[in-house]
């Protein structure tokens, strides 16, 4: 296949480019820190844009033809979203849009959307399904849901298969964020405390960026959808004081604590509600299922970072 993807150069895109080139494709990447022009081979092909403008998006789909396109670029914070609102609409709504019609007019039909959880806004239940309402409260959540839904009427007007894959605070080596767990495991293998003011009692489900992947290339796989929406987590919410308990017991002698009360985005924003995802209806359309429990995630996230320091030290 050829797939073009946006946000190529970001966390998520680049581990999807990867994925595109170990099995064969042809990779368009498209972002605005686009690093090369290309491989010795041809499969990578690297054009620097901006989603935000419509001309390069649509230039970018007509001139390489991809067969899908997997919409990974986006402002990608709830902190982010609070401090710049309108920066966060013109990117991940209005260069949606772009990345929309652009497909329109390249007659390109499939596109795989990364959504959130927080287009959920407050998760209702302990865990929740594709069912749950989407009632997003902060600005992030808002563009993902709205985004979600002119993907609907792209299929009803224009043909348009728009999947929205729904996935829940992704992390692993390369996360570029100071967040959980990125945090946590920086200061442990750093040797250097670290205590969380609050948050002991938010439970969240965390997806391994393995497991991220996985969903994304089985989704864009998958000939028939029936639904146009998926969770991707792992299955099963943890608080951050297990998290933490769980990163202590990987690095002994980590030094990392938590404060009781709820998790807030840059110790400012209360999160909201969070939960599990249930991953079933993936599992039964699909066969994806999560193979990185939170235990063996971590493991794996420790693991890579101590290998890419021993080779930073060589």
């Amino acid at each position: 296949m050829r797939v073009l993807v946006t946000g190529s150069s970001g966390f998520l895109g680049a581990a999807v480019v990867r994925a595109l080139l170990a099995r064969g494709d042809t990779a368009i990447g498209f972002d605005t820190q686009a690093r090369h022009d290309g491989s010795a081979d041809g499969r990578l092909v690297q054009v620097k844009g901006d989603i935000a403008d419509s001309k390069q998006v649509t230039q970018a789909v007509t001139a390489h033809g991809p067969d899908a396109v997997i919409h990974c670029a986006a402002i990608v914070s709830v902190l982010s979203s609070v401090d710049s609102p309108v920066q966060i609409v013109r990117v991940n709504i209005e260069g949606s849009l772009n990345v929309f019609e652009a497909m329109r007019v390249g007659q390109v039909k499939r596109c795989i959307h990364i959504s959130s959880e927080e287009a959920y806004g407050a998760f209702r239940a302990d865990k929740v399904d594709e069912t749950h309402p989407l009632d997003p409260v902060m600005p992030y959540g808002i563009c993902k849901a709205a985004v979600e839904q002119f993907g609907r009427t792209y299929r009803d007007l224009h043909g348009l298969e728009v999947i929205n894959l729904r996935p829940s605070w992704v992390y692993g080596p390369g996360l570029p964020r100071a967040r959980i767990p990125k945090n946590l495991i920086d200061a442990a293998l750093a040797g250097q405390k670290l205590h969380i003011a609050s948050g002991a009692d938010s439970a969240i489900d965390h997806t391994y960026v393995d497991d991220a992947v996985a969903a994304i290339i089985a989704a864009l796989d998958h000939p028939h959808h029936r639904y146009d929406a998926y969770n991707v987590g792992s299955g099963t919410a943890v608080s951050v004081a297990e998290l933490i308990a769980i990163v202590r017991e990987l690095v002994p002698g980590a030094e990392l604590s938590v404060g009781p009360g709820p998790y807030r985005h840059g110790d400012r924003i209360e999160i909201v509600k969070k939960g599990a995802l249930d991953v079933s209806r993936a599992a039964a359309e699909f066969g994806w299922r999560p193979r990185f429990d939170i235990r063996a995630g971590l493991a794996a996230y420790v693991k890579a970072v101590r290998e890419q320091q021993t080779i930073s030290r060589n």
